[in-house]
């Protein structure tokens, strides 16, 4: 029986996650397999892969044939690279302990990999959140600004606006002033042209006894 290596897409509408499995290479891809090898997240950055790995290298061992996905995940976890140093050790080119040791130390070097690659994504997330955060201060000072612009506007217009109350009512105030003014002086006419009425009534009377 032919076996593969594939994928097993599970999850939810736009957000899959798959299942890794050993399945007869004759069965539909979503169906029934044999040995279910580890998961796959690919919605995490980097992807999340939980792996068995003896078991993984076990069906290698045994002839499977992973897709082209499955064997990026393997090479990743280094179970194509463990399969190829013990075909060494098999062809007598270094013993286990110098293949395990090999391998110790790609396994080293590939974790400081994925922790420098994980230092990297958490800086450039704090930096873009920084520049976010730098971003939206300008846009909040600059709107305060733009209110304190308006409110001052606001303000020097009702001063203005009082200032020219004031002057209305000034001008209003010396209307009044003057009208009362040339009130008192047409009154002091008319008593002055009563005076002289008066004045001329007693001359004519002190002339009438005059001549009586």
């Amino acid at each position: 029986m032919p076996v593969k290596i594939r994928l097993q897409r599970k999850g939810r509408t736009h957000y899959s996650v798959f299942s890794i499995v050993a399945a007869d290479s004759r069965a539909p891809r979503d169906g029934r397999f044999i040995e279910k090898l580890g998961t796959y997240n690919p919605n995490t950055n980097p992807a999340t892969i939980e792996l068995s790995f003896d078991r993984a290298l076990y069906w290698l061992q045994q002839g499977a044939q992973p897709s082209e996905t499955a064997k990026a995940i393997l090479s990743y976890k280094g179970v194509l690279y463990m399969k190829h140093l013990l075909n060494g050790v098999k062809k007598g080119a270094f013993d286990e302990s110098e293949a395990d040791r090999r391998f110790q130390v790609w396994l080293k070097d590939k974790q400081s990999a994925i922790q420098a690659k994980k230092d990297k994504l958490k800086n450039d997330e704090k930096s873009l959140k920084d520049k976010k955060l730098k971003d939206e201060e300008k846009v909040n000072e600059k709107k305060a600004k733009a209110i304190q612009e308006k409110l001052a506007a606001q303000s020097k217009k009702s001063e203005e606006e009082v200032q020219e109350e004031v002057v209305e009512e000034t001008k209003k105030e010396e209307v009044v002033e003057e009208t009362k003014v040339e009130e008192i002086v047409e009154e002091t006419k008319n008593e002055g042209i009563v005076e002289e009425k008066k004045s001329e009534e007693i001359v004519e009377d002190k002339n009438e006894e005059v001549k009586e």
